[in-house]
């Protein structure tokens, strides 16, 4: 199986907060219909606030604190978008 790293950025703020995001290029399959695997996440205090990713047999999800809910997958620019306002969100108090 042939795995590419796509994008790779790390990001930890000056209060200790971490952005991380990973995107990998991957065969399509059933369970990475578009040929991606990914994994975005806020971490604050050593915690996940936001998190999305693909896992296996899970399908596009995202985590906010400790809920999971579906994600509808539109293409990673939408995908880091979708993140990076979270994220402020999150940062605002507003999840």
């Amino acid at each position: 199986m042939s795995v590419n790293l796509l994008f790779y950025r790390k990001n930890i703020e000056p209060n200790g907060d971490v952005v991380e995001m990973k995107i990998w290029q991957v065969p399509h399959s059933k369970d990475k219909p578009h040929g991606l695997k990914y994994s975005l996440v806020y971490v604050r205090e050593g915690r996940r606030i936001i998190g999305y990713d693909n896992a296996e047999g899970k399908g596009d999800h995202r985590h906010y604190r400790n809920k999971e809910y579906p994600y509808h997958f539109r293409g990673v620019d939408a995908l880091i978008e979708d993140f990076h306002s979270d994220v402020e969100k999150a940062k605002r108090g507003e999840l």
